[in-house]
């Protein structure tokens, strides 16, 4: 499937225009799924224009609590503001206005996080943390015993922190 040059042209601005808006990066495929809302790009294509912005290094990757986040280079930036007049004015708008429904989505979804590490076969610690705009908030780790109760314990946190973080929260400051 050939691209025409202005079409790849077009589609990496908007690549670098959407991460601009995400100052704190983003993961791959949430900024798939805004990219492809936006102008119908293709799984494979998306991943070949953004490993070609990585290579360029307009585009830099770093990874944060075992996840790989997306984010604009300062090279990114200027090449941005120089070629920002490739995007017709009816993309920028669908753009804006999917970036605006999407973001508080993206954001939602990142900000329960949960991990259960082995210290042996028998033995797990479970991490809870709430993330907001890449900082940690709130962490809580526990000790576990088996496998299935760090399971079970980081899927309770994954679907009740929001009635938990209170009630932890109301326990340290009042003891009750």
């Amino acid at each position: 499937m050939e691209q025409s040059n202005e079409d790849l042209a077009e589609n990496k601005v908007l690549i670098l225009y959407l991460l601009n808006m995400l100052s704190d990066g983003v993961k791959n495929d949430y900024l798939y799924k805004i990219a492809s809302a936006t102008n119908n790009i293709n799984y494979f294509y998306f991943q070949e224009l953004l490993t070609d912005l990585i290579e360029t290094k307009l585009v830099g990757s770093f990874t944060k609590d075992e996840d790989t986040f997306i984010k604009i280079t300062s090279e990114g930036q200027n090449a941005l503001s120089l070629t920002k007049s490739l995007l017709p004015g009816i993309l920028k708008l669908k753009a804006d206005n999917i970036f605006k429904e999407e973001v508080s989505n993206i954001k939602d979804e990142t900000s329960i996080i949960t991990e259960y590490t082995p210290k042996d076969e028998n033995n797990y610690t479970v991490t809870c943390k709430i993330v907001e705009k890449n900082e940690t908030i709130f962490e809580v780790s526990a000790f576990a015993g088996t496998r299935e109760r760090a399971k079970q314990i980081s899927d309770s946190w994954k679907n009740n922190a929001n009635i938990i973080y209170p009630k932890i929260i109301n326990l340290l400051l009042n003891g009750e």
